[in-house]
C-alpha cells in the first residue's frame, strides 16, 4: 500500500467495489453512513452510528469490506476496526434491533407485490430457481424443492434439507417461497431462522409476556420455512413451542421446510419427538459441487458482472476452490472487482497472488474445538481431559481459557456452543476470551505461547488481531 494513501482515499475506493456487489438500498443503509477515522499500523478504523450497526456490519459484511480494501490497494493482512460515533451513543434495545434486522433484510430486496404476505425475514430477490445452478451434487434436493413449490403441503411435508455451510440450502428455501408467492399471492409465507425464533421467543414470550402474539404469528401461515433448525437444540422451552407449532401446521396440511447443517438425529439435545417429526416427510442432502458444477456456477455468476475472466482463469478458480459455493463466488467477485478497479487483466500468476490467502485456506483442514484443545494442552503441558473438567487450579484454568479464546477466534462457534464443548456457561466463555485478550496485551511470554499453539494449528498468529467479543 502506498505511503501516500489516506484512510479517506482507501475507504472511498473500497466503497466503489462494494457498490458493485450490493443492492443500492443496502449500500445506502449500511455503508453510506460509515465514516473512515484513521489508518494506522495496518488497521483501518471506521465510525458507525451505534452498537447495533457495528454488530450487523461485522456479522454480515466484514469479509466484503476486507476484500474491497485489498482490491483498493490495502495489504492482504489489513485489519478493520469499528468505533461508535459519540454523537449517537444511545444503546439499541433488543426489540428495536429485531425491527432493524427485519428492515435491513427488506431494504436489500425489492418490495413484494401487493397481496403477497410475508412474515419473518424477507426472501432474497436473487435466490430463485432460475438462478440456482443444478448439478449431480444437488439435483435431488432441487427437484424436491420444485415439487413442494408446485404443490405446497401435498408433495413432501416436511421437506428436510441438510448440507454443509454455503451449499445452497437457503437458496432453495427462498426459491420455494418466491415460487409459492408467485403462483398463490394470497398464501402467507414465513421465512425465519431458528436463532431468530429463539431471540423473538425470549423477547416476546419471556420478557414481554406476549406468548399469544408470538404463537399466532407462525401458526397461521401457509408455508413455514425454517433455516438452521439445529439451533433448536439450544433451548428446551423453544422446542416445546416448536413442537406444537409443527403439529398444528402439519395437521392443517401447511407446508414446512427445514434446513440444517446435519441430519435431525445428529442435532444435540433435540427431543426425539421432534426428530421423528422432522423425518416424517422427505429428508435429502446436498453435497459439495463437483468441478463441472463449480464451472457452471462461476459462468452464471460472471454474467452479472461487467468484467469477464477467461476460461483459463475460471478453470483455475474452479479447480482450486472446492470447499463451498460461497467461497467459490467470493473468489470470483474478488478477481472481477480487482480487475475492474485497477483496469488490469489477470494472468494466472496475478490471480494466484490475489487469491493466495483463500487458496491457503482451501488446502488446510478446518480447525475444530478438539484440535484446538489438543494444541493448547500440548503447549501448556496439561492433560487433554482437563479441558472439560471442573478443576480450577491456575495451571488448568488458564489453558482452558486460552482454548476457549482460540475457539472463538479460529472457528465460527458461538459463545453457547463453545460453552457446551467446555462444560461452561456463555458468560464464562465471554469472561475467558476477555481475560486472555487482556493478558496478551501485557504478558509477552503468555502471548508467545498462544502464538505457538496457533502455529501448531497451521495458522498465522496474525489471525488473532483484535476483534470485538460478543
Amino acid at each position: 500500500m502506498s505511503d501516500s494513501i489516506t484512510h479517506i482515499t482507501l475507504w472511498k475506493t473500497a466503497c466503489e467495489h462494494i457498490k458493485l456487489t450490493l443492492h443500492t438500498d443496502a449500500f445506502n443503509k449500511w455503508f453510506a453512513i460509515i465514516s473512515p477515522v484513521s489508518l494506522e499500523q495496518g488497521a483501518l478504523t471506521l465510525s458507525v452510528d451505534n452498537d447495533f450497526c457495528q454488530k450487523w456490519i461485522e456479522d454480515n459484511y466484514l469479509s466484503l469490506i476486507v476484500d474491497a480494501l485489498r482490491a483498493a490497494g490495502a495489504p492482504q493482512d489489513i485489519a478493520v476496526r469499528f468505533t461508535v460515533s459519540e454523537s449517537h451513543p444511545a444503546p439499541v434495545s433488543a426489540s428495536q434491533a429485531a425491527a432493524d434486522r427485519r428492515h435491513a433484510h427488506a431494504a436489500a430486496a425489492p418490495k413484494p407485490a401487493r397481496g403477497r404476505k410475508r412474515i419473518g425475514t424477507a426472501l432474497s430477490a436473487c435466490n430463485t430457481f432460475d438462478t440456482f445452478v443444478v448439478g449431480p451434487c444437488n439435483n435431488f434436493a432441487y427437484s424436491a424443492a420444485q415439487a413442494v413449490a408446485k404443490s405446497p403441503g401435498m408433495a413432501y411435508n416436511p421437506l428436510y434439507i441438510y448440507a454443509e455451510t454455503a451449499m445452497g440450502k437457503t437458496h432453495l428455501m427462498h426459491a420455494v417461497g418466491h415460487e409459492v408467492a408467485k403462483a398463490n399471492p394470497d398464501l402467507v409465507v414465513a421465512y425465519v431462522s431458528a436463532e431468530t425464533l429463539l431471540n423473538e421467543y425470549i423477547e416476546e414470550v419471556i420478557l414481554q409476556r406476549k406468548g399469544t402474539e408470538f404463537r399466532n404469528r407462525y401458526r397461521n401461515v401457509d408455508v413455514f420455512l425454517v433455516d438452521d433448525i439445529h439451533f433448536l437444540g439450544k433451548s428446551e422451552t423453544l422446542q416445546e413451542e416448536f413442537f406444537h407449532t409443527f403439529n398444528m401446521l402439519h395437521n392443517a396440511r401447511k407446508q414446512i421446510i427445514l434446513c440444517s447443517d446435519r441430519p435431525a438425529k445428529d442435532i444435540q439435545k433435540l427431543e426425539s419427538r421432534l426428530v421423528s417429526r422432522f423425518e416424517w416427510g422427505l429428508v435429502t442432502s446436498m453435497e459439495r459441487p463437483e468441478f463441472e458444477t463449480r464451472m457452471a456456477i462461476l459462468r452464471a455468476k460472471q454474467q452479472q458482472a461487467s468484467v469477464k475472466l477467461s476460461d483459463d482463469l475460471l478453470t483455475f478458480i474452479a479447480q482450486n476452490v472446492t470447499t463451498n459455493v460461497r467461497r467459490l463466488e467470493g473468489a470470483l467477485i474478488r478477481a472481477i472487482s480487482y480487475a475492474s478497479l485497477t483496469g488490469k487483466e489477470h494472468t494466472l500468476d496475478s490471480l494466484r497472488t490475489l487469491l493466495r490467502d483463500l487458496l491457503d485456506q482451501e488446502v488446510r483442514p478446518d480447525i475444530t474445538v478438539d484440535t484446538i484443545q489438543k494444541a493448547v494442552a500440548e503447549e501448556f503441558d496439561i492433560r487433554l481431559a482437563d479441558m472439560g473438567s471442573k478443576r480450577r487450579p491456575a495451571s488448568v484454568a488458564v489453558p482452558r481459557q486460552v482454548a476457549m479464546f482460540l475457539t472463538r477466534r479460529l472457528t465460527r462457534a458461538s459463545l453457547p456452543e463453545i460453552g457446551t464443548h467446555f462444560g461452561k456457561t456463555h458468560a464464562t466463555v465471554l469472561h475467558a476470551c476477555k481475560a486472555v485478550a487482556n493478558r496478551m496485551d501485557v504478558d509477552a511470554d503468555f502471548s508467545k505461547r498462544i502464538h505457538n499453539a496457533v502455529r501448531t494449528l497451521g495458522r498465522n498468529p496474525s489471525v488473532l488481531s483484535p476483534a470485538p467479543e460478543q
